[in-house]
């Protein structure tokens, strides 16, 4: 078949504006007409979308592809690869909720990278961070009181180790990412939720360090995604000249003044909390510091959302996945209008803005002619943000379809 035509169905072009009727044609996994009366021609393969709504393949901004649960029992007795064939799973399980496009913020390495892009397994088209980098003592430094060093991001071949302290460490700790493959460079300017022996609320690193690696990603064309949760840390961020902060649990309106002036996007990951709260009480968790931590930012961490959301700063969709289990992704979205962002924007937020945020806007996330033909068929409204991982009806990408929902709920 020469092309394909989606023919029947209600289009979301990913801008922000609602659902009308339009027909798509795909020829060679570009999109190259959208409208109506498009007509089916004998080397056309036409795909019924009556009843469902033709969308951008989703983006996931903040994902953790490699990690399957934050059970530290299982990450001492695994086998040490088994994680990669769980990570198979993950990335499957990531393209049957209609994502296409991930950011990886550590974990992933090049391997992965060329596995996806290369058809060796099924999943999204990933960017990497390859690992986390943090201070001694900080959100990646795995050592605990006992001597054991947990990393929840092991060194390995291929994931270099993040630890960096001081200006001229930092410089070959973002160097040494980039040669590993790095599309971004992660840093982590707070303590976290997940890292036991730390304070979200505490800055990490100095300003001279971080401008050093805005520095040194700048001059590799990369951007940079901060995890902030410390109104400190991501102020110390957000002036260095990070592209994105991750998480913004504490932000204040100082920082999301600093924000808006600067440009500096916002990736929520609402549901990571709520994600660590829930593997507690499936009995997945065993730090009770950890639990504790989760608990007191859940709420702030909404309130801090709905500032930021409502002072206008930029938005894109991330869930820290991974964290929560993989598939879950698109329970996000339903946060994200609980504090305040209007149901299209939150679906432009997984699509556009959130290509343009990984600079991939003028290949991926809208339905328009010349970008890659990634495209979900999804049923129901896009008002109700309910249940959507049941209603995706079908995932394609680049013009190929990889995912279909059965009887079973699996690809048939």
């Amino acid at each position: 078949m020469a092309g394909i035509l989606f023919a029947g169905g209600r289009v979301f072009d990913g801008t922000g504006a609602a659902p009308g009727r339009a027909d798509v044609l795909v020829e060679d996994g570009v999109i190259v007409a959208v409208g109506t009366g498009l007509a089916a021609r004998d080397d056309v393969r036409v795909v019924d979308a009556t009843g469902k709504i033709v969308l951008p393949g989703l983006i996931d901004t903040h994902v953790h592809l490699t990690l399957s649960d934050i059970n530290l029992v299982n990450r001492v007795s695994d086998p040490f690869s088994l994680h990669f064939f769980k990570t198979v799973v993950n990335c499957r399980k990531t393209l049957e909720t209609g994502i296409t496009t991930v950011r990886d913020a550590a974990g992933a390495d090049l391997g992965l990278k060329q596995a996806l892009s290369r058809g060796l397994i099924e999943g999204p088209r990933t960017l990497i961070a390859v690992n986390m980098i943090s201070q001694t003592g900080g959100h990646n430094d795995g050592h605990l009181s006992c001597g054991v060093n947990l990393a929840l991001f092991p060194e390995h071949p291929g994931v270099p180790s993040g630890i960096a302290d001081g200006p001229d460490e930092m410089r070959k700790t973002v160097r040494t990412m980039l040669r590993a493959g790095a599309d971004v460079i992660k840093v982590a300017t707070t303590g976290g939720v997940l890292s036991p022996a730390d304070d979200p609320r505490h800055a990490h690193f100095r300003p001279d360090e971080l401008a050093v690696l805005v520095a040194e990603a700048d001059a590799a064309h990369v951007h940079v995604m901060a995890h902030a949760q410390g109104v400190e840390g991501i102020k110390n961020a957000v002036r260095a000249g990070v592209r994105s902060i991750e998480h913004g649990i504490f932000l204040d309106d100082e920082a999301i003044e600093l924000m808006l002036a600067r440009g500096t996007w916002l990736v929520p990951t609402l549901i990571a909390p709520m994600s660590v709260i829930e593997a507690a009480e499936r009995g997945e968790l065993h730090e009770p510091a950890v639990l504790d931590k989760a608990l007191e930012v859940a709420s702030v961490h909404r309130e801090a959302v709905t500032r930021a959301i409502g002072a206008g700063v930029n938005i894109a969709l991330g869930t820290d996945t991974g964290i929560g289990p993989h598939g879950d992704n698109l329970r996000e979205l339903q946060l994200l209008a609980e504090c305040g962002l209007p149901p299209y924007a939150v679906w432009a937020a997984a699509t556009s803005r959130a290509a343009e945020l990984l600079g991939l806007a003028d290949r991926i996330g809208r339905v328009a002619p010349g970008l890659t033909a990634d495209l979900v068929l999804l049923e129901g409204e896009l008002t109700d943000l309910s249940d959507l991982r049941g209603r995706v009806a079908e995932t394609w990408q680049s013009g190929r379809r990889v995912y279909e929902r059965g009887e079973d709920g699996t690809l048939r």
